[in-house]
């Protein structure tokens, strides 16, 4: 079992840094107590779930769990767990900025300045900073640089974050996929609508895939198309995603846009990617 404790500054990302280990199907626990840990360990090693991922964000602020901090760490590590320590940080102007936009009080000198709590904290978080396995400085980062960072430290692959692709076709008539990523238009290309035999098919059947894809600008578009996909998929995994929807519309959802949905689902198959496929208008 991998497990991460996930640590640090207040205001330097803990909350995010979660979100990117959820995207990344770890099991996640927020404000988790340090000195519970270890039973948490063992309770999930002797779970049927078979929980494989474990990110703790723990709170580390209170000073009676720095008694038994090196002792509670210890045995964490001496466990069969694979056990990282993420600690993250910024300077005092980011933090002091952060803390400024959403209106907060440092918990630490609720009463006072800002960055006389941000000095206590940095002081008290000494010991565990020592401690970390990795320290990620949040300062000059954008969020998806930030997401970047952590999947290219706890990645499982060389190759970087493993990506599921969806190809969705879908007709204009009935509006855009909320949640599409890239949408591509085929409205231009020959249209099987009009020819009597074709119309009550779909891009499912044979005879209208053929007939979408004899047309040399098909042939074209759908080369270029791959193409860019291909460009595509690397740089939103180097930013960290784990899901990239492409939504291909025609104007009815049925014949033009399945065909190429579907050639695409075979193509991304064959190379390699775990992709699903998905036919708006026939779903309804």
């Amino acid at each position: 079992m991998k497990i991460v404790v996930i640590t640090g500054m207040s205001g330097a990302g803990r909350s995010q840094a979660m979100k990117a280990f959820e995207d990344a199907g770890y099991y996640c626990i927020d404000n988790m107590p340090l000195a519970l840990m270890p039973k948490f360990v063992e309770l999930v090693e002797n779970n049927t779930e078979n929980i494989e991922k474990v990110a703790l964000v723990t709170d580390i602020r209170g000073r009676r769990f720095f008694d038994t901090l090196e002792k509670t760490l210890e045995a964490m590590k001496s466990s069969n767990a694979d056990f990282k320590i993420l600690f993250l940080e910024a300077s005092n102007p980011t933090l002091i900025k952060r803390y400024k936009e959403a209106r907060r009080v440092h918990p630490l000198n609720p009463g006072g300045s800002i960055e006389e709590g941000i000095n206590k904290e940095r002081k008290r978080l000494e010991v565990i900073r020592n401690l970390a396995d990795h320290i990620i400085d949040t300062s000059d980062m954008s969020l998806a640089k930030f997401r970047e960072s952590i999947h290219s430290v706890f990645s499982e692959t060389e190759e970087g974050v493993e990506l599921t692709l969806t190809l969705m076709s879908f007709g204009f008539k009935k509006g855009i996929p909320l949640d599409a990523d890239f949408v591509y238009d085929v409205r231009m290309l020959p249209n099987p609508f009009y020819i009597e035999e074709l119309k009550p098919l779909t891009g499912n059947d044979l005879p209208v895939r053929n007939y979408v894809m004899k047309f040399p600008e098909s042939q074209e578009y759908y080369s270029k198309l791959k193409a860019l996909i291909e460009f595509q998929i690397p740089l939103c995994q180097k930013e960290g995603r784990r899901q990239l929807v492409i939504a291909i519309g025609c104007t009815g959802g049925q014949h033009r846009s399945v065909t190429f949905a579907n050639l695409l689902h075979d193509d991304f198959t064959d190379m390699g990617y775990k992709v699903n496929c998905k036919h708006r208008e026939q779903a309804l």
